[in-house]
């Protein structure tokens, strides 16, 4: 028997209020290469003895929902290709809503939000399955599963129109219509704030490349990989050991012509201490090459900036490279800080030259590279009150690489949260133990 089971499924409309753009929004160069690595998806994990009866919850979710859409409408509805110019847009119209699926699980609930190793195949089950191979297709769906004493809330969105900070505003939105509460900021789609060198012909020249066969949209292989024998698990730093680890990352740059020239930030810091563990528990020769891909926002450092309340994907891509022997040494996690400053350093500078960031992905060993998404500054535990209490556990279930690492703030809004994923159980084991020992 599945461990999840889905009893219906059913669609929560745009309301006739809603405000509807006249025509598709086109993608940017920053969202049209996503049109092929489409999914992103988070999970919600919810527990207590004074959880409302589930039917309540669905009400409240359903109700709560179609207030939200009031302003978030483009997220109802679909990822269209515009052969007549070649474009891949957002079209939402008032016949447009969101799949709300059901479920139900006998699975243990605390179980899948503890730090042992993760049930890849339960969490995968808990958030909506979309099909976002081929174009038209919709951007967002939601599900609630019931477990005994909980509730998971599942978000699939398509990466093309919400990154991280997309998703976790238009959650944070939901929630607070679904606390009865008045939402505090209107979402932005308006692409055209999005000035980029090349324009839209930008846009259609990343679609040529990497979706030729529009409206299909092949998974590019080098990205390929089977997830379900991955090994998963979280961990979080606290505040202290955060603070820990900037000072000693300081200490050692004194001693070091390794030296970050800027005390580290906190995702600078746990992004160089997640680098310096995959480097040591893999196979690695001492002259290889060692990377760490992560996304960076682009919001701020576009010209002109565009606004925070900007509702789409605006990242751009960063990659360091170190060899696994400057990982492994003394100085470690000063090398790791100062090449991952520096990759910051040079996207602030020129936030386009990681427009085109799935070309790394044809061109380096995919197995020497860490690749780290979300980020250590989402607050997604503090946002997603919807009413019965923030969630015990929240975590990105699209963890698919071997070496991948998802951030986020952690629940007590001091510390980060790290969930990794490792191909062997032995290397995961060899992580952890250099993680407690780096941290102190």
């Amino acid at each position: 028997m599945s461990p999840v089971r889905v009893i219906h499924a059913s669609y929560v409309n745009v309301p006739a209020t809603a405000a509807l753009p006249p025509e598709p929004i086109k993608l940017t160069a920053m969202e049209a290469s996503w049109v092929v690595v489409p999914v992103l998806q988070h999970v919600l994990l919810y527990e207590g003895e004074d959880m409302p009866p589930f039917n309540e919850i669905l009400q409240s979710l359903r109700s709560s929902l179609t207030a939200t859409l009031r302003s978030f409408a483009p997220l109802a509805g679909k990822l269209v290709h515009l052969e007549d110019t070649g474009d891949v847009g957002l079209s939402c119209s008032s016949s447009d809503g969101i799949n709300f699926v059901v479920a139900e699980s006998d699975a243990d609930i605390h179980h899948l939000a503890g730090d042992e190793k993760q049930d890849v195949h339960v969490l995968e089950r808990l958030v909506p399955e979309v099909d976002m191979g081929e174009l038209p297709t919709p951007v967002l769906a939601v599900q609630a599963t019931r477990f005994k004493g909980g509730v998971a809330l599942g978000v699939t969105v398509h990466h093309g129109v919400a990154d991280g900070r997309s998703l976790w505003t238009f959650v944070e939105a939901w929630a607070t219509a679904c606390r009865g509460e008045t939402q505090a900021a209107t979402p932005c789609f308006d692409r055209s704030l999005v000035k980029l060198p090349g324009g839209q012909e930008l846009a259609r020249s990343f679609l040529r490349k990497y979706a030729p066969n529009l409206p299909k949209a092949a998974y590019p292989a080098p990205l390929s990989e089977d997830h379900g024998r991955l090994t998963r698990r979280t961990f979080t730093v606290d505040a202290r050991g955060i603070q820990r680890l900037k000072e000693h990352i300081v200490r050692l740059g004194e001693s070091s012509v390794a030296a970050p020239p800027r005390p580290p930030s906190t995702f600078i810091a746990v992004v160089a201490l997640a680098w310096t563990c995959f480097a040591r528990c893999k196979p690695f020769a001492s002259d290889d090459v060692v990377m760490v891909g992560f996304l960076a926002d682009a919001r701020h450092r576009l010209d002109p900036p565009v606004d925070a309340g900007y509702l789409g994907a605006c990242l751009t891509g960063c990659i360091a490279s170190i060899p696994a022997r400057e990982l492994r040494d003394e100085h470690a996690l000063a090398a790791a800080a100062r090449g991952v400053q520096e990759e910051v350093r040079k996207k602030t500078e020129d936030p386009m030259a990681g427009c085109d960031f799935l070309a790394p992905a044809f061109t380096v060993a995919m197995e020497r590279l860490m690749n780290v998404s979300g980020s250590s500054s989402f607050r997604a535990y503090e946002l997603a009150d919807f009413g019965w209490g923030k969630p015990m556990r929240t975590e990105n279930t699209r963890m698919i690489r071997d070496g991948q690492v998802a951030l986020m703030r952690a629940r007590d809004g001091q510390g980060v949260q790290v969930s990794v994923s490792l191909l062997e159980p032995g290397q995961m084991a060899e992580f952890k133990s250099q993680l407690l020992e780096l941290v102190g």
